[in-house]
């Protein structure tokens, strides 16, 4: 859970605005598919007693649903629906679109920033004059839908993990047994008596003399 739904409303962090579109980040079907069975996973995990299917009802998940497939655009990643357009794709209210977003970005599914645009609009002065002056107001929000996998684009980086779902080299497996562990001989003959090591001397002396009579 974000650390700044859970804060007091004067406490928390304002929410960033932008102009224009703002940016996006691209999903495929597995993707969305997983955002999905998340959100449902992390409901049922903090179902409380009375309620059906967890804080993410199924009105909920469909206004995800919606959003997902009905508003999300795969390449660019860019959905900035307004509540009524989500509202009628889901069929619900316009007040369970507002709870659900909240409800759905509590669950780290999804965050939004706030668009906003400059307009020219015409107005009397005090001298009923007729001016022209511009106006920044706001639009509808834009979602950045968060995937589950700890590797995917929008995620932090995870102390330098493997860009790829399936990490390089064979799961569970020693690397350790593979390394060429240079032999020390020092410690095995500080352990020997002086006359083996004089025996051992003598048998190698002799075995070079003979491999050396037979080559000659």
């Amino acid at each position: 859970m974000f650390l700044s739904t859970a804060l007091p409303n004067h406490l928390r962090p304002r929410r960033e605005k932008v102009f224009g579109p703002a940016r996006g980040i691209s999903l495929d079907r597995n993707a969305k598919v997983r955002i999905r069975v998340y959100a449902e996973a992390w409901s049922a995990k903090h179902r409380q007693p009375g309620q059906h299917r967890g804080p993410l009802t199924r009105a909920f998940i469909e206004v995800l649903e919606a959003l997902l497939w009905g508003f999300h655009n795969s390449k660019s990643g860019l959905c900035f629906p307004s509540y009524e357009t989500i509202a009628d794709k889901a069929r619900c209210s316009r007040d369970t679109v507002y709870e659900a977003i909240k409800a759905l970005e509590a669950a780290d599914v999804l965050t939004w920033v706030n668009r906003i645009v400059r307009e020219q609009v015409k107005e009397r002065d005090l001298f009923g004059n007729l001016v022209s002056r511009w106006r920044t107001i706001r639009t509808s929000n834009a979602y950045l839908f968060r995937d589950p996998l700890p590797c995917a684009q929008g995620r932090p980086d995870q102390g330098g993990a493997s860009k790829s779902e399936n990490p390089p080299g064979t799961l569970n497996q020693d690397s350790s047994i593979l390394k060429k562990e240079p032999v020390d001989n020092s410690s095995d003959l500080s352990g020997m008596s002086e006359g083996l090591l004089k025996t051992l001397l003598r048998l190698g002396k002799a075995i070079e003399a003979k491999e050396g009579g037979k080559a000659a």
